[in-house]
């Protein structure tokens, strides 16, 4: 017999893997919401350009990750809907085993962090690749096969070893090591969010938007990803650039667990719902906006698809670097109506 889930463990295709492992553990505890209420309760839209040495450059569009003196994205969605999150890790393999071992022997799925680049059921076209800040939930344990079933965002569960496994939970490739992190949920207290703290959340986006602590965050970061985006082919080697921008059109569409549009349009929809939960009116309007833009990054996202594969990226690069000023713009403009709104 297939290694199967627990009874009580209800399985469906997500859109963006902490929202979706999220939403796979609140329907284990009979709380129903949506992904895009999850996404929009935690603060977690941004934007972020990054280029550390060593590395290739980075354009991402989730905000507040946890760090010291920030409680971050999970945490957050737990104290808005009443539910006890906590964020464990160790370096110790053993431990981490030991301890994801009992939860599942107790009937509790376990929401994991590891390096997608080692799980055996991703294709990655033949090519070695690396990003440790991946999201599932071990929702099944088979003892004799020492095999443990996860739930992605994808229809399917998966079958992993735990040797796998382990090597998945900790890898070491930078920026993201896991460090074998879990989390763990109590919702003993568990309570539907209120209007406040719908609106406290979208305040919180859009102050990260407008107003972010260094230039390469925010609408700011924007301009600065235009700039360093013209850059590229001068900055960067042929494999290097080509790597880059397939790696940044993936992290801007739907394929990389985005929802499409930079979570530009999963965050359009959680302001249509939030406007029948808060009574604002104006959010629908604000996530009509929301989604125009999000078409927009994913045309972003075409060109630099193009430039991946073009024998000359250039041309497709300076469209990019052209196109970027532009959402700055109408992200800067949403972001103002967003925090005039959430204000109110």
């Amino acid at each position: 017999m297939s290694l199967q889930p627990f009874p009580d463990f209800e399985h469906f295709p997500t859109h963006h893997c902490v929202t979706g492992s999220l939403r796979h553990i609140y329907a284990f505890h009979r709380y129903a919401i949506s992904e895009e209420l999850l996404l929009g309760l935690g603060a977690g839209v941004g934007f972020v350009y990054w280029h550390m040495k060593g590395a290739l450059p980075f354009i991402g569009g989730r905000a507040n990750f946890e760090r010291p003196g920030e409680e971050g994205f999970e945490k957050v969605v737990g104290r808005r809907t009443g539910v006890e999150v906590n964020s464990l890790r160790t370096d110790s393999a053993a431990k981490a085993e030991k301890t994801l071992l009992g939860e599942l022997a107790a009937g509790r799925p376990v929401m994991l962090v590891l390096d997608m680049g080692f799980l055996p059921y991703f294709d990655f076209g033949g090519k070695e690749y690396h990003f440790g800040y991946h999201v599932v939930v071990a929702c099944g344990y088979d003892s004799q096969a020492r095999q443990v079933l996860l739930a992605d965002r994808d229809e399917a569960l998966h079958p992993v070893s735990l040797a796998t496994l382990a090597q998945a939970r900790g890898s070491t490739y930078k920026p993201f090591p896991p460090h074998h992190a879990w989390y763990t949920f109590d919702f003993s207290r568990s309570y539907p969010p209120e209007p406040g703290d719908i609106l406290q959340a979208i305040g919180e986006c859009a102050r990260g938007m407008l107003g972010p602590p260094i230039a390469n965050l925010g609408v700011k970061g924007i301009h600065k990803a235009a700039e360093r985006v013209r850059a590229w082919p001068n900055a960067l080697g042929e494999d290097d650039l080509r790597e880059t921008c397939a790696n940044t059109a993936i992290m801007i569409d739907a394929r990389g667990g985005t929802g499409g549009g930079l979570f530009r349009t999963m965050y359009g929809r959680f302001l249509a719902e939030a406007t029948g939960l808060t009574g604002k009116g104006d959010l629908l309007e604000a996530g009509r906006h929301m989604q125009t833009i999000g078409a927009r990054w994913d045309v972003a996202a075409a060109l630099f698809e193009q430039a991946a594969r073009a024998e000359d990226p250039t041309p497709a690069l300076m469209e990019v670097s052209a196109l970027l000023p532009d959402l700055a713009a109408q992200e800067e403009a949403v972001w103002r109506r967003l925090l005039d709104v959430a204000g109110k």
